[in-house]
């Protein structure tokens, strides 16, 4: 095959042909050599270190898992599709610098990530000034897409981002709803931990439980990184609350969770998407038992469509919780790859690519593995599923799915 390979080589500089269509050692139909594809990079941007990096290893899983799939079915002809993944440690400035590394390499032309919603604030300018598409698969913060005003009047901040994951304008009365109509709570105590996300859908959550005719028996805040919260239990336990509402990621409340059983505090925790993933469960033992969270979409688990990724993704020997965030992660990718093929024409790739893809990413619509894809004229998407999960024995169950419209 090394000589067969040279053999092509040679034949190709002999008569000037641009290029060839094979990937791989050889292609089933034209037995060509990828050398001669164009390269084009999927760059990913998440927490791959440190907080939050279960979650964000499993995004950057997804995107792999599509990208193998792209490449292996020669899904844009011409191109072999690469990923460059970098880690922004959940630190917005990172974030930010990361943007601007993946801006500076030509041969990226889409964007997955952030995770979380605070590094995307940083990041979206960047990418908006170079025409640069990013979907994220996780941000959750209404204002990304819909601007700071956006209870009063929603106007979009940047048309090269999208995300494949529905806000927290939905899932903070989803969880409010369930919380007063099905558990029966009447008594919250709110927390968060001050960040963009954590705080958003805090503040979500605790006006619709108010609505519905729940009382918010006590407000409290901490930092991400805290592993002591014996002050907080104390509070809560004195506010007589029959349930705790957090608003932020696993690192914190799966601490908080274990502190609160181990006082004496015998209340359900529940949570966002930001809480969503089995190293909470991992990490609090048996003291996670009945704590709440919602997420995005249906449970990846449960769908057809997703089979085929999730045998791949445990097959692969990939790190990260695939579970949250890596079927909306495989979507977001796809269709990057999607845009990219009605713009890329024989690994010819022109000069306004970036900008033409952004167009392309706007105009989406086709079945994804964790759900019907398309783009609403904000950039969010259009499926509007969310699920609230349990843990049940020690795992989580599904336990309410469905849309929630306010």
């Amino acid at each position: 095959m090394r000589h067969r390979s040279l053999l092509i080589m040679t034949t190709v500089l002999t008569t000037g042909a641009l290029t060839l269509t094979a990937c791989g050692s050889r292609d089933d139909n034209k037995g060509s050599d990828s050398s001669k594809k164009t390269t084009v990079v999927i760059g990913v941007d998440a927490p791959l270190t440190g907080q939050n990096s279960a979650t964000g290893l499993g995004i950057q899983g997804g995107v792999q898992i599509a990208v193998n799939d792209a490449n292996k079915n020669n899904t844009v002809p011409g191109v072999t599709f690469k990923v460059q993944a970098l880690d922004d440690k959940a630190i917005p400035a990172q974030g930010q610098s990361n943007a601007t590394q993946l801006v500076q390499n030509e041969k990226v032309l889409g964007v997955v990530g952030p995770l979380n919603s605070g590094v995307a604030t940083q990041m979206q300018q960047v990418f908006a000034t170079a025409n640069l598409v990013e979907i994220s698969p996780s941000n959750t913060a209404p204002e990304l897409t819909q601007g700071k005003n956006w209870q009063t009047s929603k106007s979009r901040p940047f048309k090269t981002y999208f995300r494949t994951a529905t806000t927290d304008a939905l899932q903070g009365g989803f969880a409010a709803d369930y919380a007063y109509s099905t558990l029966k709570k009447r008594k919250v105590f709110v927390v968060d931990d001050k960040q963009t996300y954590g705080a958003g859908l805090a503040k979500l959550f605790k006006a619709g439980f108010t609505k519905a005719g729940g009382k918010v028996t006590g407000e409290d805040h901490v930092n991400t990184g805290d592993t002591d919260f014996s002050a907080l239990v104390t509070k809560i336990k004195n506010s007589k609350a029959d349930l705790v509402y957090y608003g932020g990621q696993y690192d914190e409340s799966e601490k908080l969770t274990k502190q609160l059983k181990d006082g004496g505090a015998k209340v359900p925790l529940f949570g966002g998407d930001g809480m969503f993933s089995d190293t909470y469960i991992q990490t609090a033992g048996k003291t996670s038992e009945g704590d709440l969270a919602t997420s995005v979409g249906q449970p990846v688990d449960s769908l057809p469509s997703a089979a085929d990724f999730i045998k791949k993704y445990k097959a692969s020997g990939l790190k990260g919780d695939y579970g949250t965030y890596g079927g909306y992660s495989y979507d977001a990718a796809t269709a990057i790859i999607k845009a990219i093929g009605n713009v890329v024409k024989d690994g010819k790739v022109p000069s306004d690519a970036r900008t033409k893809i952004v167009g392309e990413v706007q105009k989406t619509k086709f079945d994804g593995i964790a759900g019907p894809v398309s783009f609403d004229e904000y950039g969010d998407t259009t499926n509007k599923q969310l699920t609230v999960y349990q843990v049940v024995d020690g795992k989580w169950k599904a336990v309410k799915s469905g849309t929630f419209n306010g």
